[in-house]
């Protein structure tokens, strides 16, 4: 079983030009969901991550199964005004507009190993606010995964010196 055979091409989705890959074709066949989880769990079995932190909101659900699968705690990222308590915020670019996420202050304690969980990379602006967030906590960034990689927008290169994996690349 392939993962990209799960994935829906929306062409001039949210924007003309864009090639959006809907992710929802995955999600609601339980195997294919289930062969990602495991997939992702393999890359990072031996690798004693404490803490998987996960953008709102399709990262969400790839970031709580993996969790639980990894044993690790969960964190989540959330656009602006979303988390109760003090939070730290990152502004940046997406590949379509702008945007902010932010982070509870205490969400994990210093020097915490941190996987770093994504539905997507296109630009990297997301994931890049991320490891602002991580690292403005102290954390120690084992990874950054994505189910996607669109490899034609190098989202990459905004993540130099940081350990990426992707388990679908177009």
């Amino acid at each position: 079983m392939k993962l990209e055979n799960f994935i829906r091409s929306i062409p001039d989705f949210p924007e003309k030009g864009i090639l959006f890959r809907d992710i929802t074709t995955l999600l609601n066949n339980p195997e294919a969901f289930r062969l990602a989880i495991e997939e992702m769990a393999h890359l990072f079995k031996d690798k004693k991550v404490e803490v998987i932190v996960a953008a709102e909101s399709r990262g969400f659900i790839f970031g709580g199964a993996l969790a639980y699968k990894l044993k690790s705690a969960f964190i989540p990222v959330r656009k602006p005004g979303k988390l109760p308590y003090k939070t730290y915020r990152v502004s940046y670019d997406l590949e379509y507009g702008k945007d902010s996420l932010e982070i509870h202050q205490d969400a994990f304690k210093k020097g915490a190993r941190v996987l770093i969980l994504d539905d997507l990379l296109a630009t990297g602006g997301t994931a890049k606010a991320i490891v602002r967030l991580v690292k403005k906590l102290g954390g120690k960034i084992i990874g950054v995964l994505f189910l996607i990689e669109l490899t034609q927008l190098r989202g990459r290169n905004k993540l130099k010196g940081l350990p990426v994996y992707s388990l679908i690349k177009y």
